[in-house]
């Protein structure tokens, strides 16, 4: 078993293509440094998507977000690079990536970014 951050975003494919079905994941230990303080900032990360033909695996995902950890970056960016990495590794429906950042100087920031496939003109799960 790797215990070793990586950048890489394995898949398998979708047991149901046919259908549409929502996944949720909630990564309570996600990681990153202020690119300003160099201090860590902590957050929840919860991952909802909906598959098309692949699914994300899931240790690879735990060691993608694990990758964040010694890297500077605005909460605004590390979200929504999440978002781009995973839609081009699945390339899903519909997906929503929310950051739920601890509270730093006295705020409390969420970032939510959405990514809806082309052919989808509605959302195939609503954000909950």
């Amino acid at each position: 078993m790797s215990t070793t951050p990586s950048a890489t975003l394995e898949s398998f494919p979708n047991p149901h293509p046919e259908r549409d079905y929502r996944i949720e994941f909630s990564c309570p230990e996600f990681t990153c440094l202020c690119p300003r303080t160099g201090q860590p900032d902590f957050a929840t990360i919860r991952i909802t998507y909906t598959p098309d033909r692949l699914c994300v695996e899931l240790k690879s995902l735990k060691l993608y977000l694990w990758s964040f950890r010694d890297q500077g970056t605005f909460h605004e960016a590390v979200t929504n690079r999440i978002l781009a990495d995973l839609v081009a590794a699945v390339a899903p429906r519909w997906l929503s990536v929310v950051g739920d950042f601890n509270v730093r100087g006295g705020i409390h920031t969420i970032v939510t970014v959405e990514h809806r496939a082309a052919t989808t003109s509605a959302p195939v799960a609503p954000v909950t």
